[in-house]
């Protein structure tokens, strides 16, 4: 007689899942990381000229560029000649394209950005009321890119909860403008069971079978000082629902 081992049964349907997952991300890459620029700004009279200060992902008609509305720099020299720009990795190396704000939405805490030259490969928006709490996603982006360069890297990411953008605090010392303005203005994010590093922001946080960007990553929660989000990561990041992402596309007359 033959006897049926649930438990076995689930840890093999498990790993087989696994391994698909696995084959679909390794064949999905090549398309996903064209896609993936860096953010920052470039001095004429900086050394080294170019500064990136986060990642953004293209979207649209290939000339905009998607990112968080705190990863560009707040102020530019522009009377010196300091622009905002994206980097991205071409034939001949790194390329650096001028960039210009298109709008932002700082409440959601996203940046539309437009860039010059030819057109990119872009990414396709997903509807992130879609997701469901425990499901897989990846996402791409450079951590720490200042130290590590322009190369993209990718991280699996489990969709933990899907939570409040404001959390209280425990002293009023701690309150800030910004997230006084959460308070004001709470909407739900997506929280990762994933760690995002410094540079991550403005990640594309997408489904391994579609390539469907489903959110933004935009923060991590740090257990201490920020240096603690470097050597002691805490392993939880949170990511803006790619919904918003739509919704600003929409006010400038993008088509998602």
């Amino acid at each position: 007689m033959f006897h049926l081992n649930v438990p076995s049964l689930a840890a093999a349907i498990g790993i087989f899942l696994a391994a698909v997952a696995q084959a679909d991300i390794v064949d999905l890459l090549p398309r996903i990381k064209p896609a993936v620029v860096g953010v920052g700004s470039q001095h004429p009279l900086r050394s080294p000229r170019t500064r990136m200060s986060g990642t953004g992902f293209v979207v649209a008609d290939g000339r905009h560029v998607i990112t968080n509305a705190h990863v560009p720099p707040t102020l530019l020299e522009t009377e010196k000649g300091e622009t905002l720009a994206v980097l991205l990795r071409g034939a001949n190396g790194v390329e650096v394209r001028r960039a210009e704000k298109v709008m932002s939405d700082p409440d959601h805490d996203l940046l539309l950005l437009k860039i010059d030259g030819e057109p990119l490969p872009a990414l396709k928006l997903g509807h992130s009321d879609q997701a469901r709490e425990g499901q897989q996603f990846y996402f791409t982006g450079y951590p720490i890119g200042a130290v590590l360069g322009l190369y993209p890297a990718t991280h699996h990411a489990g969709l933990a909860a899907v939570v409040p953008i404001y959390s209280p605090v425990a002293s009023v010392k701690k309150l800030t403008p910004r997230l006084i303005r959460q308070a004001d203005k709470q909407f739900m994010i997506f929280q990762l069971d994933a760690t995002a590093y410094p540079g991550n922001s403005g990640s594309p946080m997408y489904d391994a079978e579609t390539g469907e960007v489903m959110a933004v990553v935009n923060s991590v929660f740090i257990k201490g000082s920020k240096e603690s989000a470097l050597k002691d990561p805490s392993g939880i990041s949170y990511a803006i629902p790619v919904n918003y992402v739509r919704e600003l596309l929409e006010r400038v007359g993008l088509r998602p």
